[in-house]
């Protein structure tokens, strides 16, 4: 099994009545539908993806060669078991969540989400994905 994420920023602006009166109602170079998408392909089998709602994600790392590790609350998360041990995660706020889809097509799963235009976020790594007041205030003043 493989999994295909797919991370939207919705455009607050597009307008549908400009893109049905003008584009046959698809988006086009003056009316877009997405700020941006993000595609990340995992290659290696998987054995398992769980989807977990409101959920902890934690976010590890290293800051001035000192390590850090922070709990992110009320996050979506896409739990990631390789067949090789290796365990990863796609992990976004809940805040910033307009909608998502995740399902299975054949053997594979695709996860979709389409992220709020109007809320600020970061994303610290690929695929994670956490609200600006919901980052965490240590990171964010260095």
């Amino acid at each position: 099994m493989k999994i295909t994420a797919h991370f939207y920023l919705l455009n607050d602006d597009f307008s549908p009545e400009y893109a049905e009166a003008n584009h046959e109602g698809k988006e086009s170079e003056n009316n877009p539908l997405y700020e941006w998408e993000d595609e990340f392909a995992v290659s290696t089998d998987l054995k398992d993806v769980v989807l977990e709602t409101q959920s902890v994600y934690v976010l590890n790392g290293v800051l001035n060669e000192v390590p850090f590790s922070y709990e992110i609350p009320n996050m979506l998360v896409a739990r990631l078991k390789m067949e090789n041990g290796v365990e990863g995660a796609f992990a976004i706020s809940e805040s910033i969540v307009d909608s998502y889809v995740f399902e299975n097509v054949g053997e594979d799963v695709v996860f979709k989400v389409f992220i709020k235009d109007y809320e600020p976020l970061s994303d610290p790594i690929p695929g994670v994905y956490i609200a600006s007041k919901e980052f965490p205030l240590d990171l964010a003043r260095d």
